[in-house]
């Protein structure tokens, strides 16, 4: 087992990452000292695969246990499903002494945050991601927000868990789909953070796809130090934060203009990554390679970088609805040669159409 600490204050946790770690639920939970009520927050599929070794652990250390179902994947991130989630915390009983537990991926873990964050002002929030997109990137930092039919995540609240628990062996049954489209968040870790860790997973892109169990948790864990180092660093997404958004400002316009259907949140981003990779180009702040070296490890893992399937312009629409935005402005963040990012604002429309344009 890997123990990250996240070092915010009063607000620090712990993120342990490492095969198994579900099992030890109910002892991690007990050495928070929360109350006795516990609610898990998954979907159907999650219950089947992961809940039993869950449940078990939390009851044997005496929590009383409600499980909450949600649907699967995106359509779970609705006000009305935040809405029926509150309703199942009164029924349960749950006060401000009780733990909401997030047990699946980045939209579970979004949802239950939201209802968390808001349900009693605040309620303890423990994060239990079972995807490795979730586990690298939407587990941890206190992120959570529902989705408005006009833009991703518009609706949401900073609420940092109490404890994240990544357990490794749980991505072994992950879909090839999802796997891949959680190597999008690593790549993007390495590509404005940290060239050395960029190198580590170009290398090990074989093994990653092949599941291997020392890779997993060695780039989980890698990522989860990236991630909190920034976290620690700018909470709320003051300025440094928006380095985590690398691939994102364009990810998240393609997914809304597709209607959240199309992609899986790691293909948008990956694609936003091509996208905004060619931007600095077209800018003169990269040169070519950094861009090809950035496309060649993304399609190395199976991840689109063309073929988005809207116009430019639609795409470039929904940017304006981006939720970083200052007084109109969209912020990009563009990386000059990996390992680096720069912030720049008042990037031309012609410039974003052009590289869109060059997807395909």
């Amino acid at each position: 087992m890997i123990d990250v600490p996240v070092k915010l204050g009063a607000r620090s946790y712990r993120i342990l990452v490492g095969a198994g770690i579900l099992a030890q639920a109910g002892p991690q939970l007990a050495r928070l000292k929360v109350g006795r009520r516990v609610v898990v927050v998954t979907d159907p599929k999650i219950l089947a695969l992961h809940g039993g070794a869950v449940t078990q652990s939390l009851v044997t250390e005496g929590f009383e246990v409600t499980t909450v179902l949600l649907p699967e994947g995106e359509s779970a991130k609705r006000l009305d499903v935040a809405a029926s989630t509150w309703e199942r915390f009164l029924e349960a009983g749950l006060d401000r002494g009780s733990t909401v537990v997030a047990l699946g991926g980045g939209a579970v873990g979004d949802l239950s945050g939201f209802a968390a964050a808001t349900y009693m002002r605040g309620v303890n929030f423990v994060q239990m991601p079972t995807t490795l997109l979730a586990q690298v990137d939407a587990s941890s930092g206190g992120k959570t927000a529902i989705d408005h039919p006009r833009a991703k995540n518009l609706i949401g609240a900073f609420y940092q868990p109490r404890l994240v628990l990544a357990d490794t062996a749980a991505l072994l049954t992950l879909p090839e789909r999802e796997l891949r489209s959680g190597l999008a968040e690593v790549i993007k870790h390495g590509i404005v953070l940290d060239a050395a860790y960029f190198d580590e997973v170009e290398r090990d892109a074989a093994a990653l796809m092949k599941r291997d169990p020392a890779t997993l948790e060695r780039i989980v864990a890698g990522s989860c130090r990236l991630k909190g180092s920034v976290v620690e660093r700018d909470e709320r997404e003051s300025e440094l934060r928006h380095v985590l958004n690398y691939g994102h400002t364009i990810g998240h316009a393609i997914e809304a203009v597709t209607g959240y259907q199309r992609f899986a949140h790691g293909e948008a981003v990956s694609l936003g990554i091509a996208a905004e990779a060619g931007i600095a180009e077209r800018l003169g702040l990269a040169k070519p390679e950094v861009r090809a070296r950035q496309i060649r490890l993304l399609e190395a893992v199976g991840l689109p970088v063309r073929s988005v399937g809207e116009t430019p312009e639609r795409v470039v629409e929904a940017l304006s609805r981006d939720k970083k935005a200052k007084d109109g402005r969209v912020p990009f963040v563009l990386a000059p040669e990996i390992g680096a990012f720069r912030l720049v604002f008042d990037v031309p429309r012609a410039t974003i159409l052009d590289a869109l344009a060059d997807l395909g």
